[in-house]
């Protein structure tokens, strides 16, 4: 069995495979029919026949339909050769998958385990952990409720059953039967165990009085600080923090410095913690560190690692997603121009959002965007588009179209209530800005609202837009965008604005940005391609895009007069 472009499968998944019934791999497949192996955390492959012919789409709800045990698979993403079937429409041959491959499936795990931890002085404190979280997240759980150092518990074994349970095992894939009790050996100072009662865990522990000791880290100032700290990373000093970054970090220190653990989420591909504020009642930031990015080494979904670097989507790297979510929001400036010092709200509103190093708990530094938690009432996939206000989708469309966003889903537009109207904020911005057009997608493409004519506050912000100048910000900012991924934001800004003047649509607009298929080139990339062919190797990049307007001229002209 294979799975191009990832890492070998794993020992647990070997022997998963090796115990699929012969019967059933030896068995006469129809025309065009092809045998793959479904692979989800906690679960056994599944073998599952489908057709080189069948669409990305089709196979999805096949796969909705089939039952596994504890999980909700309705929100879903493939992954396959290490990149995301993100084209509903395209074939699966397109994508290259062959007999005995291994897709991989990601979705919201929507199944929790109650948790009850009670020491020994009588005190209960009541968390859920997600089934897709590590076995090692246990003990942060632990540490943080007790008041214990996790430098105390960290060689602490968890055994079930005489079998030691490792700390990187999935809670889900723990072989729960009956009454079984899960026992915590701890060097000296706590005894605990737990036993599972159905869906309820409860946790017995016995602590020793807190230590004196701290985890001491040195802040950029040169200041020492205690147990918990979020700093911001600052490259170029002459950069002024916004305030609204400034009260979002301050906040989640408050937080940590309070021993509230960050709460993982259950839904995305990669790490993402809530982070709470000092009452550990409201969520007040929202965590992704670059380390548990999808693909990348500690990755908590149980994705494979990526070989050759390359993220999810094509034309971006792993472990770079935390700068893509940062440099969304400085570019996203506000309708009279460059934000200002006082952070005034984008026009396409995208939260606040820094790089950060994070620690608490005595763990170290973790590298990551803090994005400021929005309060909602969903998002643009628990609803309809028929009530989402055409302003607010321009807005996103617009953003989405400059920075070439990859991966504009209804997932990551959430809905908020606003007085008696509704507003859509944009999150989840780890794959804008790639280096390369091949995966743009954008959902709101197929709503009505992007048929609408933009408006004149709309035109009149494109007008405004300068890719030359978001360049110079980012590398003042301290990020320098490779030439590829500067070709592209040059290349997506040029579009917008030149389409918005000759009184394109978003969808209009959108769709020359977007494949039909994976094997079909948009229309952008027809554009690049034939200003391509027509300089002379080691033509300026002045001279390079002044073809590439040319030619995409031309295109727009054509498009208008057919």
């Amino acid at each position: 069995m294979s799975s191009a472009g990832v890492d070998a499968l794993s020992p647990l998944l070997e022997q998963h495979l090796a115990l699929v019934p012969r019967c059933f791999l030896r068995s006469r497949p129809p025309p065009d029919s092809i045998l793959i192996f479904l692979a989800m955390p906690g679960a056994p492959p599944v073998p599952m026949r489908v057709q080189g012919s069948e669409s990305v789409a089709s196979v999805k709800l096949r796969i909705q339909r089939l039952k596994f045990t504890g999980f909700v698979a309705t929100k879903q993403r493939l992954v396959f050769g290490g990149h995301e079937l993100s084209h509903g429409r395209s074939l699966l041959r397109d994508y290259g998958l062959d007999e005995g491959n291994v897709l991989h499936l990601v979705v919201r795990l929507a199944d929790l385990r109650a948790i009850t931890i009670e020491t020994n002085d009588g005190k209960r404190f009541r968390f859920q952990v997600e089934s897709g979280c590590k076995v090692g997240y246990l003990k942060d759980k632990l540490a943080a409720r007790t008041g214990e150092q996790l430098t105390t518990l960290k060689d602490c074994k968890l055994v079930l059953d005489e079998e030691e349970l490792e700390d990187d095992q999935l809670v889900t894939d723990i072989d729960f039967k009956g009454d079984a009790v899960i026992h915590l050996f701890i060097r000296d100072p706590a005894k605990v165990t737990t036993q599972k009662l159905e869906k309820e865990t409860v946790v017995t522990a016995t602590t020793t009085p807190k230590q004196k000791e701290s985890c001491l880290q040195i802040d950029a100032s040169g200041g020492i600080r205690t147990t918990a700290l979020v700093e911001p990373i600052i490259v170029n000093r002459k950069v002024k923090i916004s305030p609204a970054v400034m009260d979002m970090i301050g906040m989640t220190i408050a937080g940590l410095e309070n021993g509230l653990l960050p709460d993982m989420s259950t839904e995305g591909s990669g790490g993402v913690y809530f982070m709470k504020d000092h009452s550990g009642e409201s969520n007040v930031a929202v965590f992704k560190p670059i380390d548990e990015e999808p693909m990348a080494e500690n990755n908590p979904r149980g994705l494979p690692l990526s070989v050759d670097g390359e993220g999810l989507k094509r034309g971006t790297r792993v472990g770079e997603g935390a700068l893509r979510e940062a440099a969304a929001y400085v570019l996203d400036h506000p309708a009279d121009g460059c934000k200002s010092d006082d952070g005034a709200t984008g026009f396409s509103g995208v939260p606040p959002t820094a790089m950060v190093r994070c620690c608490h708990m005595g763990k170290e530094f973790k590298i990551g965007s803090l994005q400021m938690f929005v309060g909602n009432c969903g998002s643009c996939e628990d609803m309809g588009p028929q009530a989402f206000p055409v302003e607010d989708v321009h807005k996103i469309a617009v953003l989405d179209i400059r920075l070439a966003n990859t991966d504009r889903h209804a997932g990551n537009i959430l809905v908020c209530q606003d007085g008696d109207h509704l507003k859509l904020v944009p999150i989840d911005h780890g794959y804008c800005l790639p280096e390369k057009f091949e995966d743009c997608t954008f959902e709101w493409l197929y709503w009505p609202q992007a048929r609408e004519p933009f408006s004149a506050d709309a035109l009149a912000y494109i007008r405004t837009l300068d890719a030359e100048k978001d360049i110079a910000l980012l590398k003042f900012h301290g990020w320098g965008l490779s030439r590829q991924s500067a070709l592209v934001l040059r290349a997506s800004t040029m579009l917008l604005k030149k389409g918005a003047e000759r009184g394109l649509t978003p969808y209009d607009i959108g769709s020359i940005m977007c494949r039909e298929t994976v094997k079909k080139e948009s229309k952008i990339e027809a554009i690049i391609e034939e200003a391509e062919d027509a300089v002379l190797p080691g033509t300026s990049d002045a001279t390079f895009r002044e073809t590439i307007s040319e030619v995409m001229d031309r295109h727009l002209d054509n498009m208008l007069s057919s």
